[in-house]
């Protein structure tokens, strides 16, 4: 019986540091066949996306490809959430640009290098979150900041590809403003051509989404562009294509470690990693609701981390969990992660027989897609949402939507996390303070207790050093001989809070009174009657008196 328990023990063990060993022990050639299909669907969408994510992350677009593989099977083995796929995302790739965009030329060897370095960071950043179990960090990052950043995300992802979808030069690295300045002053040097293409990109990438979803949209929008291209301008004259993409596996990568550049790189890297967990945790989150599954943020988060530290040696950037992927890989009938690390060995299969043909896409023609890309990050039904319901909640969001197109991305994000803690504390600081009548007290009262010599009060909130002000200002407003405080919404108390109430019960007692607490939480009577405060004659039932 003990070596049965050791054994159950040790197998318990070994899934913790190798999670994927729990589910592969129930596949099911039913399972099987159903990741399968799954992950041949992953990879058709993800061949177009990686492309043009890898475009606006500043990289050659055989990175984004390859950054579908690597991390996608990490992810995939080492995550919690069953449905989730792992690889390039919109927002971390425009993120990635505009924190490396200051120190090195887009596309260049040393931005290559420093992009590699800062996925390292990040991953590790991520993991080490994952091993102190401090998961429940990611929640710092509101959905409110998710909203604002990625909407501020998906007008700078818009503002960078205009250039293409217009067939002129390139704005370079400009900031938000200054892109649009020299986009009016190029409106004289539109290429047709190029809006042609850009535009039925566009068009057909909606047509596929709205009536056929379940259709490759994005990769029939790119053939059907290069056809395009290919009768009206057969010899890249008008209309730049993409550059080569190289056929094969990702090949192996080596960050810099020099204490210099993780020096500039450890803020961004602590941003983005925070980002990539928030875009992660919400998606896992959203498909655990939808499926009944239990997530472990802790273990995500390892997951996450571990693909990011594997894909910084293979020639990956920055991922995380797509929104996009995910929800295509549920609704194609995946059954486990496994549809995921099918999905990556297809990619590996369609990179060998198709990355040649890359060539042939024109820039405009990704350009529009990145444009329904942006358009489809604006999540239009939370802004309205937010705007509706709360002033604090649309603050927030207006902040952190402003910074994350004035500011450097990974400040924005900072930024509205800052703001939204600002706005928490505010509330809790300034607990309600709400009149109240005799009448709702407890039914058992002292004979010395009524409506003209006594003030009912309802506190709803905790007393600690940080609140203990407002509410002193509070009843400083109140002279009746005696105060009964409504205490059950009270939750904590601490020293500060301690001491009020004893200024207060003193207070009343000068005026020939005294101080009654009705119906407190045990918590707070414990701590009361530590402090010595509790009448030990008080008898009645949900009330004490304050000595």
């Amino acid at each position: 019986m003990l070596s049965v328990s050791n054994r159950s023990t040790g197998i318990a063990r070994v899934q913790k540091v190798l999670p994927f060993l729990a589910w592969m022990s129930f596949q099911t050639p039913g399972s099987v066949r159903a990741d399968l299909m799954a992950g041949l669907t992953g990879a058709v969408l993800v061949a177009p996306q990686g492309v043009a994510y890898a475009l606006l992350a500043g990289l050659p677009p055989e990175y984004g490809l390859y950054t579908a593989i690597i991390p996608t099977i990490l992810a995939a083995l080492f995550g919690s959430s069953p449905l989730m796929v792992s690889g390039p995302t919109a927002a971390l790739s425009i993120a990635l640009f505009a924190t490396l965009q200051p120190f090195a030329e887009s596309g260049s060897e040393a931005f290559i290098s420093l992009v590699l370095t800062l996925t390292l960071l990040a991953g590790l950043f991520q993991l080490l979150l994952g091993m102190a179990r401090l998961g429940a960090v990611v929640d710092l990052v509101s959905h409110t900041v998710v909203i604002g950043f990625t909407a501020g995300a998906a007008l700078i992802i818009a503002t960078s590809q205009l250039p293409y979808a217009l067939g002129v030069s390139s704005s370079g690295s400009l900031s938000f403003t200054a892109s649009w300045y020299y986009l009016l002053s190029q409106i004289g040097n539109i290429e047709p051509i190029a809006l042609l293409l850009a535009a039925a990109t566009l068009i057909i990438c909606i047509v596929f989404k709205r009536w056929l979803p379940r259709w490759p949209g994005m990769l029939i929008a790119l053939i059907a562009a290069a056809l395009l291209a290919a009768l009206i301008d057969p010899d890249a004259q008008l209309v730049t294509r993409l550059s080569t993409i190289p056929a094969g596996l990702p090949p192996l990568s080596l960050p810099d470690f020099s204490p210099e550049t993780i020096r500039l790189l450890i803020p961004g890297a602590i941003a983005l990693g925070l980002l990539g967990l928030a875009e992660a945790a919400a998606i896992s989150r959203s498909l655990a609701s939808h499926s009944g599954q239990r997530i472990n943020s802790n273990q995500e988060f390892i997951g996450q981390g571990l693909s990011n530290i594997g894909g910084a040696f293979f020639s990956s950037y920055i991922s995380s969990g797509s929104f996009t992927r995910s929800g295509l890989n549920a609704t194609a009938g995946a059954r486990s992660p496994l549809a995921a690390v099918f999905s990556a060995l297809f990619l590996i299969i369609l990179i060998l027989l198709a990355a040649p043909l890359l060539r042939h896409v024109p820039l405009a023609a990704m350009a529009g897609m990145l444009l329904v890309v942006a358009f489809n990050l604006i999540d239009f039904h939370s802004i309205r949402e937010i705007l509706k319901s709360s002033r604090a909640e649309s603050a927030v969001m207006l902040i952190t939507f402003i910074s994350t197109l004035m500011l450097a991305l990974e400040f924005a994000i900072f930024f509205g996390v800052i703001v939204s803690l600002v706005l928490y504390l505010r509330r809790t600081t300034r607990p309600p303070v709400v009149e109240s009548l005799l009448s709702q007290a407890p039914d058992r009262l002292p004979e010395s207790l009524s409506e003209a010599s006594c003030h009912v009060l309802r506190i709803d909130g905790s007393l600690f050093f940080g609140a203990c002000e407002s509410v002193a200002q509070r009843f400083e407003r109140y002279d009746r001989q005696n105060m009964l405080i409504l205490a059950a919404g009270i939750n904590f108390i601490d020293l500060s809070g301690i001491h009020l109430i004893q200024h207060q019960a003193l207070a009343c007692q000068k005026r020939g009174g005294d101080l009654y607490l009705a119906w407190p939480k045990p918590e707070l009577l414990a701590r009361l009657q530590r402090a010595g405060l509790v009448c030990p004659d008080t008898e009645l039932t949900n009330l004490i008196r304050i000595i």
